[in-house]
Order: C-alpha cells, then structure tokens, then sequence
C-alpha cells in the first residue's frame, strides 16, 4: 500500500504582489526540506503554454510527503501557521485566495500485498 500523499497548494497574489508571494513561499522550501518525510517541495509560478490551457492561480506548491502523518506534522509547524495567518487569513496579506489538496496515488480499491510480520 502506498503511504505517500501529495500536496498541490494553489495561491492567487492580490494584484501587484505575485513576486512578494512568490519570495514568501521560496522562504519555505529549505526548512520543508530539512523535515523528516518531505520528499519534494517546490514552488513555481504559473507559465502560458497553448498545449496547457486551464484555470490555474498564479503561484502553486508541489509536495510530496511520506505519508499523512509527515504532512499533518508539516502544516502543524509554527513557520508554515504563521505564513498561512499572516499572508492568507489575515485582511492586509497579499494573498487574494488559496487552495490547499492532497491526494494519493492509489486507487480506491488497490488489492495491496500482505507482507507476514514476522
């Protein structure tokens, strides 16, 4: 059974504070980094390309974690809280709206292998 989950965090700046954002969201990945668990944590800002034409904010973190516990504990540090209660929730942040996913790569019914604990 596969145990790692995958994060996509979208987040559209207010007008004018795209690079802010972005520099704000670059500040977290060599902590994220540093985490037991965190196997991929990238920020990248969207590009046009005709061969990728749907709606997407502006700026979006990719991550991978080994499983959810890793994750849960990742959203639970104080940088990732304060980053969150500062540039989204808080009225004068530059963030207009986020949206934070995970998902797995298994489906739904994955007849996993048993393994004998032995």
């Amino acid at each position: 059974m596969s145990k790692k989950v995958y994060c996509t965090a979208q987040f559209q700046p207010k007008a004018g504070k795209e690079a802010e954002v972005f520099a704000l969201l670059q500040a977290l990945e060599p902590n994220a980094h540093r985490e037991d668990g965190c196997i991929l944590y990238t920020v990248t800002r969207h590009i046009p390309s005709p061969f990728a034409e749907g709606d997407s904010y502006s700026i979006a973190f990719h991550e991978i974690w080994a499983d959810m516990e890793t994750f849960e504990a990742h959203c639970q540090r104080k940088q990732i809280q304060e980053f969150f209660e500062t540039n989204c929730v808080a009225e004068e942040g530059p963030v207009e709206k986020w949206n934070v996913c995970i998902y797995t790569d298994e489906p739904e019914n994955f007849d996993a292998p048993v393994f004998n604990q032995a």
